[in-house]
């Protein structure tokens, strides 16, 4: 990782770059791929919508302090003490949702870590004029984006699904495992952060800050974009656009789960986007090049209405057929439920708990044979239960495989039709990876170089500031959309279908923006340094 060619990194710039090996684990196993279907296995039929609320306050909370923190963080001293107290924060949260079975304190632990790792990377990304200079600035950067999607996100990621693949993706071991490796790979490679990044460019610290200065910034900022057409524009179809590109990357898993998809397979194709992401987005920089930036980044946005069509068919066809299971599913477990009764539990609480989750593996099982069949089912988590409780939760176990292995047989058409329509939808999902993968990389770092050709040189850092809190509101809005739209129709499909319209929208701003685009542009061209 020393060097590349000719270039040799400094130990600054090293440091800088492995910190986003450290956190990218983080954008995987717990916002994208893992702990979604572990939330929502825990959290039961609206798991998926209580993601989409949690992953919606958590980017609020963000927006929201975002320019406040950055201007915080110019004063000499706190950059460092900010971006180490938002790791910090975002370390300890996510070790804590390995710790409870509780999917409230889950979704609480969730939230608080994604505001720890949120704001810790918009202390990391203004660090790097601290660490390079401007002429390998772009150099550094690249390594760092390449580090993460190389390194940082598939390592842990493939440790942890071989983990769960071993010991069974329901085993409660292999769950912590995979959230715990997060919060450990991340501290530990975060260190060379810690040890060699400081602040070199600062202003100094009055002996009061002031909100009136802040506020007064961003309004000057927003007032010289609105007089630009073009950049207005651009950054209005941006707000919508990369608000639906970070949904479908937030969602996409908890809405598989949401539809009974195979979670291992899931994480497979979601691992597939990694390993696709990063030549494509260098071949998308050669495409913007090739045909201009913005027609580039309308083919992207075009892709991305299609992987939301493609989302809405996935849970469309499948709906019905989980549906009907579901219902079947539920009045066979309500009467085998009501013979517990029978049973006397020491502890009942906790007998039934143990129960209950036999009863949720079993669910799934009866859908996906070839990954856990009924036959070898067995209860797994009987602990604190006392010995004679331990016993009769085995029998009770055993008499309701009995009465499922009966159910089975009897509802074999709808439970058939239903993993027929599982096995389509899985199709979708992958062919949805890969289309992901081709465009998530291209489209966000095109997206930001060609907000660097629109800007006045001198001032780039006032505006990309404002830039990327544009881009911290508008991943708010996509999960709440998702959310609202789901349980508004009690179909999780019409909140993906619902995720199209943010596309469309930057589409029609960036087709009106063509002429005052291009006119701006040529004329960036003509006085670089301005």
């Amino acid at each position: 990782m020393a060097s590349t060619g000719r270039i040799k990194f400094t130990r600054k710039e090293r440091s800088w770059i492995l910190y986003d090996w450290a956190n990218s684990v983080y954008a995987t196993n717990i916002m994208a791929a893992i702990f979604p279907t572990i939330f929502v296995a825990f959290a039961g039929d609206k798991g998926d919508i209580w993601w989409g609320y949690g992953t919606s306050i958590a980017t609020l909370i963000v927006a929201l302090l975002a320019p406040i923190l950055g201007s915080i963080a110019d004063y000499k001293g706190m950059k460092k003490k900010l971006f180490t107290l938002f790791m910090l924060l975002g370390v300890v949260f996510t070790a804590s949702m390995a710790l409870t079975g509780d999917w409230r304190l889950m979704l609480v632990g969730y939230i608080i870590s994604k505001i720890g790792f949120s704001g810790s990377n918009l202390f990391y990304d203004s660090f790097l004029t601290d660490v390079t200079t401007n002429e390998r600035m772009d150099t550094v950067s690249s390594w760092g984006y390449a580090m993460g999607y190389i390194g940082g996100s598939t390592i842990p990621f493939v440790i942890s699904i071989a983990v769960l693949m071993t010991m069974g993706y329901s085993n409660p071991l292999a769950q912590r495992f995979s959230i715990l490796i997060v919060p450990v790979w991340w501290l530990v490679f975060s260190i060379p952060m810690l040890r060699h990044v400081e602040q070199v460019h600062y202003i100094e610290k009055p002996d009061k800050l002031s909100l009136g200065s802040i506020f007064a910034s961003i309004w000057k900022t927003a007032r010289d974009i609105a007089t630009q057409k073009g950049l207005l524009l651009f950054i209005i179809a941006y707000f919508f656009y990369i608000d639906g590109v970070g949904t479908v990357i937030s969602i996409s898993t908890a809405y598989g789960t949401a539809l009974g998809l195979g979670a291992t397979g899931m994480i497979l194709a979601l691992l597939v986007t990694q390993i696709v992401a990063m030549p494509s987005s260098i071949l998308f920089a050669r495409l913007a090049k090739k045909i201009s930036t913005r027609k580039a980044l309308l083919i992207a946005i075009s892709v991305y209405m299609f992987i939301c069509f493609v989302g809405f068919i996935m849970g469309f066809t499948l709906e019905p057929h989980q549906n009907k299971y579901q219902q079947a599913f539920n009045n066979r477990r309500a009467r085998i439920e009501a013979s517990y009764e029978g049973y006397a539990f020491e502890n009942r609480s906790l007998a039934e708990k143990t129960l209950a989750t036999y009863m949720n593996q079993a669910q799934r099982a009866l859908t996906q044979p070839g990954n856990e069949p009924l036959e070898d089912l067995q209860v797994r988590d009987g602990s604190g239960l006392a010995e004679a409780d331990a016993k009769l939760v085995i029998q009770a176990a055993e008499a309701a495989k009995a009465d499922l292995l009966a159910f089975r047989e009897a509802e074999m058409p709808v439970i058939s039709r239903y993993q027929d329509a599982i096995s389509f939808s899985t199709v979708l999902f992958w062919s949805m990876a890969i289309l992901v993968g081709t465009m998530q990389g291209g489209i966000q770092a095109v997206s930001r170089s060609y907000f660097g050709k629109l800007v006045p040189k001198k001032r780039s850092n006032e505006y990309f500031g404002f830039f990327d809190i544009f881009g911290k509101f508008a991943a708010v809005i996509g999960p709440l959309l998702y959310a609202v739209i789901g349980n508004v129709t009690g179909r999780s499909s019409f909140g993906a279908l619902g995720l199209m319209l943010l596309f469309l929208l930057g589409f029609v701003f960036l087709v009106i923006a063509r002429k005052p685009l291009d006119q701006l542009e040529r004329e960036r061209a003509l006085m670089p340094e301005a």
